[in-house]
């Protein structure tokens, strides 16, 4: 009995107070790395020749063409934010933007891993990366686009299934 008592104070009651902020966690989260992303992007869109520049004689962007790195990473950086803060195919907007992220820390790691540098380039990434990760595996929560269309799609479901009975005579 006192144990039962212990297992709900000490566990159930800090969950169930806890769990209301779930929604709002996967807001922030998607908002802040979306906004990390997006702002590289539009420094890169704002000062293009730069841009092409770094991607020319700095980033070391495997198999692509420096032209196209630029544009691809550019386009990535802008596009995959977007679709992470309204929460719209977010689990394939989170896998984009870490394939981006992966692809920043590559052909920037001549810099990145310099002992010279420092550690907080790479930090930052690290946590992009498991930002990007929790939206990818536990969704963008319930306060999202992807979670209306699921809801729409499962009343109409409902009234689809009710609507094919009735037409059967069942």
């Amino acid at each position: 009995m006192i144990l039962q008592k212990a297992i709900g104070w000490l566990i159930e009651l800090p969950a169930t107070l806890l769990n209301h902020l779930q929604d709002l966690l996967s807001l922030f989260v998607r908002l802040y790395v979306g906004w990390q992303f997006f702002h590289a992007g539009w420094l890169k869109v704002n000062s293009w020749d730069s841009t092409l520049f770094l991607f020319q004689y700095e980033y070391r962007v495997p198999v692509l063409p420096p032209g196209l790195a630029a544009v691809l990473g550019t386009v990535g950086e802008l596009l995959f934010p977007v679709l992470l803060w309204i929460g719209l195919t977010s689990r394939l907007a989170g896998v984009g933007l870490q394939f981006v992220n992966v692809m920043a820390v590559v052909s920037y790691a001549h810099v990145i891993f310099n002992p010279e540098f420092g550690t907080s380039a790479i930090v930052d990434h690290y946590l992009w990366g498991l930002m990007i990760l929790m939206v990818i595996v536990y969704g963008p929560g319930r306060l999202s686009v992807d979670e209306l269309l699921t809801r729409f799609k499962s009343s109409n479901a409902g009234v689809a299934s009710s609507g094919r009975a009735a037409a059967s005579g069942a």
